[in-house]
């Protein structure tokens, strides 16, 4: 897929996880946004042998969304994928709904792991690279975090597991939009410097701006291609991503818009459409 493919495939991610919390009228918007250019990077350039068909493929590269309250963003990367229609993501939440708040692997097609209380994914992740050595598999796993997360302890120990395991096969994002719910990460608990922390339990670190596609492209293939080490991919983002009021703002982690901001946001969201062309 192109980087223009890729940029309007992202638009429709976001249009999905805009949908979805607005129908739910719950759900978490801010983080979902933040990340929905590395999830379209993961699941329509990055990941192999993916089936929307066979969803649980034995060869298939495996995500777990450690920051599971960000499940609207994967349903809508989802469902644009093919795993589900897309139509469905208005039922978020729903009573009876498949796609609930957290991701459910036993009820959502795609979704490699169940997942949604904070530093535990990235331990199923790790479990999941493991397997892999030891079944001398080819396929590679990727999981994402957020930087709020990072004050989670078994997350560290995870980190601290596959470095000393050099688990190479493994790579892990972290979503860096600088806000969890209570505000600004650096002022609740700050984990920084994110890099240097992760590079101290034997990681390959990459800094990258998480809604540039080539700086995406370019990261990727070097944690491919390391040897020895997990990766670290450190992306640096903003929450609530292209939806004007909620750019850069806590208030929007875990929030659902009314009508009138609902219209606004598809707006917007028009505005990146005609802007990429």
């Amino acid at each position: 897929m192109t980087e223009l493919e890729l940029k309007k495939t992202a638009v429709k991610v976001r249009r999905g996880i805009i949908e979805g919390v607005y129908g739910a009228q719950a759900g978490h918007p801010g983080g979902s946004l933040s990340a929905a250019d590395i999830l379209t990077y993961l699941y329509f350039a990055e990941m192999k042998n993916l089936d929307p068909k066979d969803p649980k493929k034995k060869d298939r590269d495996r995500f777990v969304l450690s920051k599971g309250h960000a499940a609207p963003g994967l349903y809508a990367a989802l469902a644009n994928r093919g795993y589900f229609p897309v139509e469905d993501l208005k039922t978020l939440r729903h009573l009876g709904s498949y796609l609930q708040g957290h991701p459910n692997m036993n009820e959502v097609p795609g979704v490699d792991m169940s997942t949604g209380s904070l530093g535990q994914g990235i331990s199923a992740a790790v479990g999941m690279a493991v397997a892999g050595k030891m079944d001398n598999a080819s396929y590679r796993v990727y999981t994402m975090t957020g930087d709020g997360e990072l004050q989670e302890g078994q997350l560290w120990e995870a980190a601290m597991f596959a470095g000393a395991h050099e688990l190479d096969n493994l790579c892990v994002i972290v979503d860096n939009n600088n806000y969890q719910i209570d505000g600004a990460i650096s002022e609740v608990c700050s984990p920084y410097p994110i890099d240097k922390k992760f590079e101290a339990f034997n990681f390959h670190v990459i800094n990258i701006d998480g809604h540039d596609f080539s700086q995406m492209e370019k990261a990727f293939n070097e944690a491919r291609e390391t040897k020895g080490k997990p990766t670290a991919i450190i992306a640096k983002t903003t929450k609530g991503k292209d939806i004007s009021y909620m750019e850069g703002q806590a208030g929007w982690h875990g929030k659902a818009p009314n009508k009138e901001q609902y219209d606004i946001a598809m707006q917007d969201l028009d505005k990146v459409e005609q802007a990429i062309g």
